[in-house]
């Protein structure tokens, strides 16, 4: 049973995250650095019990969603006219939250040819992995920063294109895999590579709590949910329906929230001011600020919103100055401060 997301103490910066990335998944995932035993993992699992369910194809082993067009965002057998015959068995599943093992082989995470079936029948079947698995859900890598290379490029071609391709044991299969990718990791233990690091749309840090009354609560809540999940999980029901709602609503409003001229130009200028490779900074920065302003219910984009997410959009994507030995959290925010006033 996964601890209520609701219950977990402080760390706002990382529960806000995690919640506009469910509002708008175009966004493009967020990574979660920071010290151990802080709640990271705990956080993006209990996800998983927070998100509404959604509507798949039935029978559908990539949770097909029966509104796509066409191939790639259906899978072969839906886009080559199952769709039409289970148009009409469309059920609700929960929104997959999957986790990526450190040591998982790559026939495990792409897929792979059916031994069993292949062995008993004779007939060359495929194997969903884990892609398949987390389609339309969250991909969940803790320890991200030590993921081994092929994995990372395999990561890297999926989410560039929304499309798994496996071609091996005369096996050629495509299907949807398009989902939020949430990493955590210890920055102590080694960086992610570049290439990865860009991939993410948000970066949080997370911290060890200093005040007395906030690390005692942590302890209090965490033994009662393990001395009484179910009662503990009853306890906090109301308050994850709650956010449940939220996000459901932040979804429906999220077509029309405006982002108007100015807060695009303000965009720009604060990626400027921060020297931010190519412009993936300036496309997270509007879409975070305007998933967040439906969050909140606020129909136009502000300043208020890009100050408030300027740090998890850009602070992962600045380049070394080694004449500012600043870290890049105090560069956004004293950028920010400059261009928006304090």
């Amino acid at each position: 049973m996964a601890y209520p997301y609701a219950a977990i103490v402080g760390q706002d910066e990382m529960k806000h995250a995690l919640l506009i990335a469910a509002v708008d998944p175009s966004i493009g995932g967020v990574l979660v650095f920071g010290d151990r035993g802080t709640g990271k993992s705990t956080a993006v699992r209990s996800l998983a019990s927070l998100l509404p369910p959604m509507a798949v194809i039935a029978g559908c082993r990539y949770n097909c969603d029966p509104a796509a067009p066409a191939m790639p965002s259906l899978c072969e057998l839906c886009a080559s006219g199952g769709k039409e015959k289970a148009a009409k068995k469309k059920v609700k599943a929960p929104v997959p939250v999957v986790d990526l093992p450190l040591g998982a082989t790559e026939d495990r995470v792409v897929g792979a040819l059916d031994l069993e079936r292949a062995l008993a029948q004779g007939v060359k079947a495929f194997e969903p992995g884990l892609l398949a698995r987390a389609h339309r859900g969250f991909l969940y890598i803790d320890e991200v920063n030590l993921l081994e290379d092929h994995l990372v490029d395999v990561l890297l071609d999926v989410a560039a294109s929304g499309e798994n391709v496996v071609e091996r044991e005369g096996l050629s299969v495509r299907h949807p895999a398009r989902f939020v990718l949430v990493g955590s990791g210890n920055p102590e233990e080694g960086e992610l590579r570049p290439q990865l690091l860009d991939r993410f749309g948000l970066s949080v840090e997370v911290k060890t709590p200093t005040d007395i009354a906030a690390r005692v609560e942590v302890v209090r809540r965490r033994d009662a949910f393990e001395h009484d999940p179910e009662g503990f999980t009853e306890k906090w029901q109301k308050e994850n329906a709650r956010l449940r709602r939220k996000i459901v609503t932040g979804r429906e409003r999220l077509k029309t929230v405006e982002v108007p001229e100015a807060a695009l130009e303000r965009a720009a200028q604060l990626c400027i001011k921060l020297g931010t490779d190519g412009l993936r900074g300036e496309l997270t920065l509007m879409r975070t600020a305007r998933a967040l302003a439906a969050l909140e219910g606020d129909p136009v984009v502000t300043d208020d919103h890009l100050r408030r997410i300027a740090p998890s959009a850009l602070r992962h994507r600045l380049r070394r100055n080694p004449l500012d030995d600043a870290g890049s959290t105090t560069r956004v925010e004293r950028a920010v401060a400059e261009l928006f006033g304090a």
